[in-house]
């Protein structure tokens, strides 16, 4: 995020008559600051079969998903016919929506349409990079907008090069305006960050002081009792609770594979997932993705919830056709909720659904978790109904605020 920031300094005068060194009741001087600046960020809205948008209707809106930028929610809304009717349909409108709860949100704003000829003559409308006269927009609560109703004539736009393959590329910038004072600064001390992992990452690594052995797959592990019991309850129930192993020189693991209790208890210790490719031997995204689905499970086996998260975001990052069906399985078994809802709303899209069909893990799906099947049906069912995200409203002047002030276009 980048900053832009305005300061203006307060200070106690002085008083006249000498110096304090000379006249020991003058005042000594303070400071504070007052710092004002812009929090940026940024979203690119693709818009993808423009042709079927076009007859939604006056006043309705294609949608993009909700991005913060400030602490605040913000969304991209374009009008294939037009937001008003007294343009008959003439130009498509584009706005940016406070999408969350606000008053009084001051903001600079800037709304590209992406040339996609490789010529870079984008259509920009912008606060940034000069001066405001009446300062930045205000948008006064949700649903709040600022845009331009006539943004582009609408015969104009389908001959252009903005159009390219039934897609229209839209960037929209967002710097909300913040404002808070400091006093001075007296010193100022560099605190390094927690390295903890790092030492029980190397106690594991030592061997020094273990006192459990665990076998996996006729490998053996050596690891410590109390840094277990500290980060698992379920090992603190195994090696400390009222029926605890009494063999602590072996206890057998099953339903595991090494390479995953290895990974297991190098989150323990470091605190940190493992590099999954040097741990697999392999290169692929595949095989990456096979060792957080084992490792997931193994981290609800054994309560570390916080791993469980992790191995859940890493999935959502690299869910694909070929291992999205044992995803979904892994995740309803488990209980992953917003995994379960990535992976269904993935399977759902029109272009992932035969090529997901035809993979070998929804084979397994269908016989593991034939419940979810119905879902699924569910999820289909509603990316047909809405494939375009419908709403209405409020009426804006074109390219102006509520105050009348315009913003120039830039070409």
């Amino acid at each position: 995020m980048g900053m832009g920031r305005v300061c203006k300094v307060n200070s106690i005068p002085s008083s006249s008559g000498g110096s304090s060194s000379s006249n020991p009741s003058t005042p000594s001087l303070t400071t504070s600051t007052s710092l004002t600046e812009t929090v940026n960020g940024s979203h690119q809205f693709k818009i993808t079969g423009y042709s079927l948008s076009k007859g939604l209707g006056i006043g309705k809106y294609i949608a993009s998903d909700t991005f913060n930028v400030g602490g605040y929610a913000w969304a991209i809304y374009f009008y294939s016919d037009g937001k008003s009717l007294e343009d008959n349909a003439g130009y498509v409108s584009l706005f940016i929506a406070l999408a969350s709860e606000g008053t009084d949100v001051r903001a600079l704003f800037e709304l590209t349409l992406l040339d996609q000829s490789g010529k870079e003559r984008h259509k920009v409308h912008s606060h940034f990079g000069r001066t405001l006269e009446s300062g930045p927009y205000t948008l006064k609560y949700r649903g709040s907008m600022w845009g331009y109703k006539r943004f582009f004539k609408r015969t104009s736009l389908e001959t252009s090069d903005y159009l390219k393959d039934d897609c229209l590329s839209v960037h929209c910038s967002v710097g909300v305006v913040k404002s808070h004072t400091e006093g001075p600064r007296i010193y100022s001390i560099p605190v390094p960050p927690s390295d903890i992992g790092q030492h029980f990452g190397k106690l594991l690594e030592s061997g020094k002081g273990t006192d459990v052995n665990f076998v996996v797959d006729e490998e053996t592990f050596a690891a410590h009792k109390l840094v277990l019991a500290a980060r698992s309850p379920v090992f603190r129930a195994q090696l400390f609770g009222p029926m605890k192993d009494q063999n602590t020189q072996c206890i057998k693991i099953e339903d595991m594979e090494a390479p995953v209790f290895k990974a297991l208890l190098h989150y323990i210790y470091w605190d940190a997932l493992p590099d999954m490719q040097e741990l697999t031997g392999l290169t692929t995204k595949w095989a990456s993705t096979l060792m957080a689905q084992h490792l997931l499970a193994a981290a609800d086996r054994y309560g570390l919830e916080r791993l469980r998260l992790l191995c859940e975001s890493k999935l959502c990052d690299d869910v694909a056709i070929n291992t999205v069906a044992t995803t979904l399985a892994l995740a309803e078994q488990h209980h992953c909720f917003p995994l379960k809802s990535v992976c269904l709303k993935f399977v759902a899209m029109p272009e992932n659904l035969r090529a997901v069909m035809q993979a070998d893990g929804f084979e397994y799906l269908k016989e593991s978790c034939p419940a979810v099947l119905t879902e699924l049906l569910e999820y289909v069912a509603r990316v047909g109904e809405h494939s375009v995200a419908i709403c209405r409203h409020e009426t804006m002047l074109d390219g102006s605020d509520v105050n009348g002030r315009r913003v120039k276009q830039r070409i």
